[in-house]
């Protein structure tokens, strides 16, 4: 344990009375100047909430040094820890669930075949398995703001932390604007007169006020979204299964027809390979149960299951809907090509259910798109701002970046995300498309830097348990697949990085082409752009942190560990004790 611990007292009670230490921590007296306040009332208390929650507010010792109070604040940030154990089940089960599903399913399944598609999927799907895992242990043991983006810079190496975060932003950043516009394509499915300005100025609106109640808003947003998705894929799965025995309008059992007619690999190897980028973006957003942790009122009962839930959406939404999309659907159908990515006439959803005789139904499928689209454009604002936050905290950004409210919203990150999101009234223009592509690109990589990061610093941090004579005995939760799951996970986004490359150079059925390559790898000189200059201005040579040297203990919240050990002994025994069924269902929910 280090000589000093920097631990945040919630309360008088906590601190055990006067005392200014206790146990060797910095006692921060933030309830005592909470409850000496006079309390606020209609206007005042409104204009009050808007103010900066800084470290004077906060009690921190002023005398304390300037890491010190970057590990207090970013440990103990005052963003509000409002969301609820239901609020992450559901942005755990839907929350990527998005068009790259409804929608960007079919062109995968025109490039790799139904078979190809399944393969694609699967393995991806069992890579951000690993990933939720090990991002699940280290959130649970370290809640802190920014989450995956801070532990980079912990874990491995600083500059490596540096272009990660900025490239994180970078992806939410532009992913705004791109949504906003997406949404009002979705509405010329029922209106293509009026100008879609007017679409996009009311989502703008709507997302805006969303979080502009704060994470409380997000959560409640996400899970109404969230919902409505679920039951969406349920009631295809249901449908779906209909239809292959035959139980649909038409009629006639359909089986495996399509897989052997016109085949089950559309392009061979290489149309596999445009699967696995293509799935990857599709799972983009998972990651966002782990950066709600330091929001979330218990991070140690609610994230483990959050991060158990994975499995089932990647098995029943993903595995199962697509096998039955494969069985509905022949990759060579002409309209699963469609006129953009949100063309709910070319999501393989719709087509399916088509083909089986059901009219009706491209409405209901394109209110769902819809409403995907808009989730993801309230998690980009929930994404960006919070990582711009943790960067300002860890001193990477301007500080103006960390301004968080007594409402504990980061309002500046809000705002700076917002403005950015003005970028969607290029849609007016006719370059509109051009523009949208290229902002796209910048961050096309970056959910594959971003979970290798994260199977990385699990690597790392198990390094640093062992090289300090420490073990995961500690560790409130575990990773379930563990350091050979990270590896695993690790490995296979190296791999979709490699496979991206060959489809960048030699695109299916095209020539080798530079505006093709740059718009499909240029996320990963943006990296190099992040990485190379923050190395030559810190002067820092070395690839990685030692083991001995990483620090395992800034931002537990329980900090007594001998009191942890005991507590998890006693709750692996009250596991034991349960009937086998309660066991197997504490294991997978």
């Amino acid at each position: 344990m280090p000589e000093k611990e920097l631990d945040y007292i919630r309360s008088r009670e906590a601190a055990d009375g006067s005392s200014t230490e206790k146990n060797g921590g910095v006692y921060i007296d933030a309830f005592d100047k909470q409850d000496n306040a006079p309390p606020l009332k209609g206007w005042s208390r409104f204009v009050d909430g808007f103010k900066r929650a800084d470290a004077v507010d906060y009690g921190i010792d002023p005398n304390l040094s300037e890491p010190e109070k970057i590990a207090v604040m970013t440990a103990n940030s005052p963003l509000s820890r409002s969301l609820k154990n239901r609020h992450l089940q559901m942005i755990a089960i839907g929350g990527s669930i998005g068009t790259g599903l409804f929608v960007g399913s079919g062109s995968v399944l025109r490039t790799g075949g139904p078979a190809g598609l399944l393969i694609g999927y699967i393995l991806i799907g069992a890579m951000i398995y690993c990933t939720v895992q090990s991002l699940g242990e280290l959130a649970v043991t370290f809640p802190v703001s920014g989450a995956f983006v801070t532990y980079n810079s912990r874990f491995i190496d600083p500059s490596w932390g540096f272009a990660m975060a900025w490239n994180y932003a970078m992806q939410w950043l532009v992913v705004l604007p791109l949504e906003l516009v997406a949404a009002a394509i979705t509405v010329k499915f029922w209106d293509s007169h009026t100008n879609s300005a007017a679409f996009v100025t009311i989502f703008y609106v709507l997302i805006v006020a969303i979080n502009f109640f704060g994470v409380r808003g997000y959560g409640e947003a996400e899970f109404v979204f969230s919902i409505i998705k679920v039951i969406a894929v349920v009631g295809f799965i249901i449908l779906g299964i209909v239809l292959v025995c035959g139980g649909g309008p038409k009629g006639g059992y359909l089986g495996g027809k399509y897989w052997h007619n016109p085949g089950a690999f559309a392009h061979g190897f290489k149309g596999v390979c445009s699967v696995f980028v293509s799935a990857a973006f599709a799972f983009a957003g998972t990651e966002l149960c782990g950066l709600a942790a330091a929001e979330t009122a218990n991070p140690r009962k609610s994230l483990p299951k959050a991060t158990k839930q994975v499995f089932w959406r990647i098995t029943l939404f993903y595995v199962i809907s697509l096998t039955l999309v494969g069985l509905l659907v022949p990759y060579t159908d002409e309209r699963l090509i469609g006129t953009s990515s949100v063309d709910a006439s070319a999501s393989p959803f719709v087509l399916a259910i088509k083909n089986g005789g059901i009219g009706g139904l491209p409405s209901v499928m394109n209110v769902v798109i819809m409403i995907a689209v808009l989730s993801v454009g309230n998690s980009s604002v929930f994404g960006s701002s919070r990582t711009l936050a943790a960067l300002a905290a860890s001193g990477q950004a301007p500080q103006i970046f960390g301004y968080i409210d007594k409402r504990g919203r980061p309002l500046v990150g809000i705002i700076v995300q917002c403005v950015f999101g003005l970028l969607c009234y290029i849609t007016a223009s006719s370059k509109s498309g051009d523009v949208f592509n290229w902002l796209l690109a910048l961050s096309g990589l970056s959910s594959i830097f971003t979970w290798m990061s994260i199977n990385l610093c699990l690597i790392r941090f198990r390094r640093a348990l062992y090289a300090q004579g420490r073990d995961t005995s500690e560790l409130t939760f575990t990773s379930q697949v563990g350091v050979y799951g990270a590896i695993f996970g690790a490995g296979l986004n190296i791999l979709v990085l490699i496979a991206q490359f060959w489809i960048a150079v030699w695109p299916l059925g095209d020539k080798p082409n530079a505006e093709n390559f740059f718009m499909s790898y240029l996320g990963f000189p943006v990296v190099l752009v992040f990485y190379i200059p923050h190395k030559l201005w810190k002067r820092t040579w070395r690839l990685y942190i030692p083991a001995k040297e990483i620090d395992i203990d800034t931002g537990r919240r329980e900090l007594d560990l001998d009191l942890v050990k005991q507590e998890i002994v006693e709750e692996k025994a009250y596991i034991a004790s349960l009937p086998f069924y309660k066991r197997v269902y504490h294991f997978w929910c």
